[in-house]
């Protein structure tokens, strides 16, 4: 066994890494990012260095940078985690030839399965089913086009090295082609450095099941059985789950037989993923499933695998890395224990657009001493989430003897975690989890797109600016009894109180908010001595405010309601049922002067880069058409235009990077012709 270890990564796979290398007493060295010196991983970590800026090409993705600590600090091996550079072939032969060993396939494997295209020739002449379409060499845009009309709609377009989710276009008319190419290229360019793709028939009712298989440098490969990746939001994964619902044993069989022929087929060593897609539309069987990609690396998801083989992975590529032979057999393994099901916490916005979010975690909490829970995460209070990597906050993984008690605890640690200071998907996930179609387990890859209006929380904008409106009084009564202390010893003063008192006169406030950024001017007429609050026009009722420590105990039209909250200076931040809300005063002398002047402003969504603007001063446009391309954490969002307008201004060009908030475009309205 190795007796100290490089980890080439980040986050929460870094520190779940550093944590079976101290359990196999491995010296653990870190690398960091220049944003990331605070990080979680590298306090983690007995040693850590930094190399280089927060750009991934200037730090994780520098090979030559990470070897060069790894010489230095006599790391006998490298383990890449996953992303980054952990299915690069290049890196992994530098590895070799520094004589550093990479925890990881073979550089062989790793370009035999890398690209789309070859592996999927390579899984044909091993016997393994491909979903038909064209994986061949050539990339002119219209020979693509005429093979993509000869393959039918609708198809996807797929980065041959991409992966996550990235570099992916599901297309359904033929006019759609060119500009779905474009953006798949820019995106796979961005991510993977390599903008070719291949081009697949669309499954319909899809269901994306993948097995876990593993190689040891002995020539032995087995698998581990599989997982259900179903759950998707523009093919990026958001629940997973072991063992796939409904999968009929001679289909595990055939499927795992496979995915060990796949990997024999390469002379797989380490950790590997093959991917399936299964035709639902008959149902779940043995001939119903087609290879996809092979992933060379550890998966996201790999943590539901060990919850029900009771395996660590990670132990598992250690001991493969350092020449021992696989510690089971495949008799050894037996069947899946129980089920297990993850969910993946992001950082952002599933009320606009599921846009990332960016900022300071303020407050993070977890559920304590919950039996059968795990959560890997590599964020803690006041860590930062940046523009430069993935929005990820955690992993939550539940256990269960069945499926739906895994299902239920994780339902239940979902609840009970708090994320406060920027948005996240929490409500989402548990509103997705007890959904009908994945409670019965009757889905496939589109439950999501196609239900999403069901699966974000709604509540009435009276209610929310109902606990809004008692929160900030609560908020204003502190800072008034603070001050009142200050200057005249009598916080208990009425004129210190926030109820409305006045003398002889109606008790009646109107308070001006912004909430998540959207301005609200509130109406409060108190109750009661000022006990109650009747809120807005429609008299949303909000009675017994209590604050107990960080909750917010009230009652809104008689229904008891608890909101968890963290109180800053000038802004208070609250989860309540799934939604994340952050509250401060509307500054009403703050106005955009060209909106009112009939213009409006293009802004960014979020910190990034302006990879393509479309339009120039004088264009006219038309509702829907895109002004601009932003790219953030990897991922394209296009900026479109509300209506008909003629473009006044444009902020910026192709390359910069902007702020949240910047103005990007700003367009003068047009009548409508």
């Amino acid at each position: 066994m190795f007796s100290s270890v490089l980890i080439a990564n980040r986050g929460e796979i870094a520190v779940r890494v550093i944590r079976t290398a101290r359990k196999l007493g491995l010296r653990t060295i870190a690398v960091y990012s220049e944003p990331d010196v605070a990080a979680l991983h590298v306090r983690s970590a007995d040693e850590a260095y930094c190399i280089g800026a927060a750009e991934v090409a200037q730090s994780y993705l520098r090979g030559d940078r990470i070897l060069e600590v790894a010489r230095s600090a006599a790391a006998e091996c490298i383990h890449p985690g996953y992303g980054f550079l952990s299915e690069s072939a290049t890196f992994a032969e530098a590895c070799e030839q520094a004589g550093i060993a990479f925890v990881g396939p073979t550089p062989h494997a790793i370009r035999s399965m890398g690209l789309k295209d070859a592996a999927k020739q390579l899984m044909q002449s091993a016997g393994v089913p491909v979903v038909p379409g064209y994986h061949g060499e050539l990339q002119q845009e219209d020979f693509l086009k005429q093979k993509a009309y000869e393959l039918g709609y609708p198809l996807i377009i797929k980065a041959i090295a991409g992966g996550g989710g990235k570099g992916m276009r599901r297309v359904s008319r033929h006019q759609d082609f060119v500009e779905a190419l474009g953006s798949c290229r820019r995106e796979a360019k961005s991510a993977f450095g390599d903008d070719r793709v291949l081009l697949e028939r669309f499954v319909a009712n899809p269901r994306h099941i993948e097995v876990q298989v593993f190689g040891d440098m002995h020539g032995q490969a087995l698998h581990l059985f599989e997982r259900d990746c179903s759950m998707q939001r523009r093919h990026q994964k958001v629940i997973e789950e072991a063992p796939a619902p409904g999968m009929p044993e001679s289909m595990r069989v055939r499927m795992g037989k496979a995915a060990v022929a796949a990997a024999k087929a390469v002379g797989y060593v380490g950790a590997g993923t093959v991917e399936f897609i299964a035709d639902t539309s008959q149902g779940l069987n043995e001939d119903s499933f087609f290879f996809m990609e092979m992933n060379t690396r550890l998966q996201v998801e790999h943590p539901v695998t060990e919850a029900v083989t009771g395996v660590d992975l990670v132990e598992w590529q250690f001991r493969v890395a350092a020449g021992e032979t696989l510690p089971l057999s495949q008799t050894d393994l037996g069947a899946p224990r129980g089920h297990a099901i993850e969910a993946r916490l992001y950082a952002e916005d599933p009320e606009n657009g599921f846009l990332p979010q960016t900022g300071q975690v303020v407050s993070l909490s977890w559920p304590s001493n919950e039996p059968g829970l795990r959560i890997d995460t590599g964020i803690e209070a006041g860590s930062e989430i940046s523009p430069y990597y993935d929005p990820m906050i955690a992993k939550l993984i539940a256990w269960g003897e069945t499926r739906e008690e895994a299902r239920k605890r994780l339902v239940e640690s979902l609840h009970a975690t708090t994320v406060l200071g920027l948005r996240t998907n929490l409500g989402f996930l548990a509103k997705l989890l007890g959904s009908a179609p994945f409670v019965s387990g009757q889905f496939d890859t589109g439950l999501i797109d196609s239900g999403l209006a069901g699966l974000v929380p709604q509540l009435s904008e009276s209610a929310i600016q109902a606990v809004a409106a008692g929160l900030w009084m609560h908020h204003l009564g502190n800072v008034n009894a603070r001050r009142a202390k200050r200057l005249s010893n009598e916080p208990d003063s009425p004129w210190s109180q926030m109820n409305g008192w006045a003398l002889g006169g109606c008790r009646r406030d109107r308070i001006h908010l912004l909430i998540n950024g959207k301005p609200a001017s509130i109406d409060v007429l108190w109750e009661n001595q000022g006990s109650a609050m009747l809120v807005g026009p429609e008299q949303t009722r909000l009675s017994g405010v209590i604050i107990e420590g960080n909750r917010l105990l009230t009652s809104v039209d008689g229904i008891p309601e608890v909101a968890v909250i963290h109180d800053d200076d000038d802004m208070i931040f609250a989860q309540w049922r799934g939604l994340h809300l952050e509250i401060r005063a509307q500054d009403l002398l703050d106005r955009d002067l060209d909106a009112a002047e009939g213009s409006s402003t293009i802004k960014a969504p979020m910190s990034g880069k302006l990879m393509k603007i479309f339009v120039a001063v004088g264009d006219e446009v038309e509702r829907g058409d895109r002004l601009a391309l932003l790219e953030a954490m990897k991922m394209e969002h296009a900026l479109l235009s509300a209506g008909r307008a003629r473009v006044k201004s444009v902020s910026g060009s192709e390359g910069d990077q902007v702020a949240e908030g910047q103005v990007v475009i700003i367009l003068e309205a047009l009548p409508p012709t």
